[in-house]
């Protein structure tokens, strides 16, 4: 047996990058000449909880290999939730097959008020306050995940008005030389951004 301390590990696991969640998991089988062929397909939503979520889906042989493939699925398709006064900029709907999802704006301290796979999104979002709603008629999560990334995408947000550009002044020297007791005007600019 092997002796356990009572002191610190000397190894600390770094946080990762993106919390992560499951958020469908389906055995799936396929039916060839030899027979049925078994695996799984995972639905994962990755956020970091500040703006950025994005989800994957992915088959595998075994559970862990079919949710590892769904998060590298899921990192290459995040998105960046617009942020207005802690909440959603304005009321939005999206739809993607049966799944359709309207989320709108919830006031402060409201929390997220939404149900199923359209919650785990918007909590991995790090969306602090919104209402949402699944209007379709289907319970299926993956439709329902989709539907909610095409109404987070379709948010009208009017960009940030950049700092004012400054004019470029001009700025005229006049220097007076003396070569051979006749006076020379030489006129120089500076241009200064």
């Amino acid at each position: 047996m092997a002796f356990r301390g009572k002191g610190k590990s000397k190894f600390k696991r770094e946080k990762p990058e993106f919390d992560q969640q499951i958020v469908d998991l389906a055995r799936v089988t396929r039916v060839t000449k030899g027979g049925k062929q078994l695996s799984f397909r995972a639905l994962v939503v990755i956020g970091d909880r500040k703006g950025r979520v994005g989800y994957g889906v992915d088959k595998g042989k075994d559970v862990q290999i079919a949710v590892e493939k769904a998060v590298n699925q899921a990192k290459k398709s995040m998105i960046t939730i617009p942020l207005f006064k802690e909440t959603v900029p304005h009321r939005t709907e999206g739809k993607y097959k049966a799944g359709k999802v309207m989320i709108k704006p919830a006031p402060m301290g409201s929390g997220i008020i939404a149900g199923g796979a359209v919650r785990v999104v918007l909590e991995l979002g790090g969306v602090p306050n919104a209402s949402a709603k699944i209007m379709g008629k289907t319970g299926n999560k993956m439709n329902n995940v989709k539907a909610t990334f095409v109404a987070l995408q379709s948010f009208k947000v009017k960009a940030k008005p950049k700092k004012e550009v400054k004019k470029i002044e001009e700025k005229k020297e006049v220097e007076v030389k003396k070569v051979d007791n006749e006076k020379k005007v030489v006129v120089k600019e500076e241009i200064k951004k």
